[in-house]
């Protein structure tokens, strides 16, 4: 296998495993203000990503790193033409962080309310966007012969991009809800449990028109086999969540948000950022990587210390794998 080909799949993972694992902690933002009646209850679903939320961000700052030595063209294309889009991306990230440092600072109720309403709008303007993004990816962009993006932001904001913003919109607070199942105790837990279902059930209608879009537009075989899956996993989730097997819903929703998005990368292959006039001038795993000499590089480099981050964040999570209990947090 070509060193292009892996390095396609290694960022195309990177992504996907970014998408799994902060889509939940996107999920748990979003809920802060619907799900939780009282401080203590908002406090708890806090709890539940706390010690992991700024580790699961590694994996897309990973991500960039290894499309800027990788595919230096792509990442060139990528991050000059969807500058606004990422940039918001960023600023609803920061206002998010913000958000968990700051909350616990101040002891009135407007104070935490404040920070809550930065949560939510931390949360829900990545997990749109990205959506956006990434079909924006599959579907292609205006780029002149020098591979430079020659759109506006409104060529950006088109109807397929907007479903793909709103299917992770969807999928990543489902996520969340069946993560907070899993974590919680008590009538928090079930009333997770409740709107779990009910989101499953809103997320399939646009997550299926998207993917049949996507499948229509510049699927494959395998892209239609990946579809089924994620359908499949999907609606397992929702009768997994509703017989009150949480850590199975839970997993299921990983499994359907993994599908997804292998779905998108498949039927990106083999370009990397297609170019919607002329098709010369798209981007390919070819003639946007870096040099073999770079890659070979990259690939020890990845073979050293991948597995050592795996088994970091892993040992992370088996850590704080207990249910955060509600009895246990103060009342203030």
């Amino acid at each position: 296998m070509e060193l292009t080909t892996i390095w396609f799949i290694l960022i195309a993972v990177l992504f996907t495993g970014y998408f799994i694992l902060e889509g939940f902690d996107f999920g748990v933002g979003i809920l802060i203000p619907v799900l939780g009646r009282d401080n203590r209850e908002r406090r708890a679903m806090i709890n539940t990503i706390g010690p992991i939320w700024d580790g699961n961000e590694v994996w897309i700052i990973t991500a960039g790193g290894a499309m800027f030595a990788a595919f230096p063209h792509w990442y060139a294309s990528l991050f000059s033409g969807f500058y606004l889009l990422l940039f918001a991306i960023l600023i609803g990230l920061i206002i998010r962080g913000t958000a968990f440092e700051y909350r616990g600072k101040g002891d009135t109720d407007r104070w935490r309310r404040n920070w809550d309403a930065c949560l939510f709008l931390g949360s829900a303007i990545p997990a749109f966007l990205w959506g956006v993004v990434v079909a924006n990816l599959v579907r292609g962009v205006p780029l002149d012969a020098n591979f430079d993006y020659t759109g506006s932001i409104w060529s950006l904001l088109n109807v397929y991009a907007l479903l793909g913003g709103l299917t992770t919109l969807l999928l990543f607070t489902t996520h969340g809800a069946y993560f907070l199942h899993l974590r919680t105790t008590g009538d928090l837990a079930e009333r997770a449990r409740a709107l779990a279902l009910k989101l499953g059930v809103a997320t399939a209608v646009p997550a299926l028109a998207f993917l049949i879009w996507t499948q229509i537009a510049s699927g494959n075989g395998i892209t239609s086999a990946l579809i089924v899956l994620a359908v499949l996993a999907l609606a397992g989730g929702l009768a997994l969540d509703y017989t009150d097997r949480s850590g199975w819903a839970f997993a299921a929703t990983a499994l359907t948000i993994g599908l997804a998005s292998s779905t998108l990368f498949c039927a990106l292959w083999p370009d990397v950022l297609p170019s919607t006039g002329d098709p010369a001038n798209s981007l390919t795993h070819e003639n946007a990587a870096a040099t073999e000499k770079t890659l070979g590089i990259m690939t020890w480099a990845a073979v050293i210390f991948l597995p050592v981050i795996l088994l970091y964040q892993g040992w992370t999570y088996w850590v704080f794998r207990k249910r955060v209990v509600l009895e246990r947090i103060p009342v203030a």
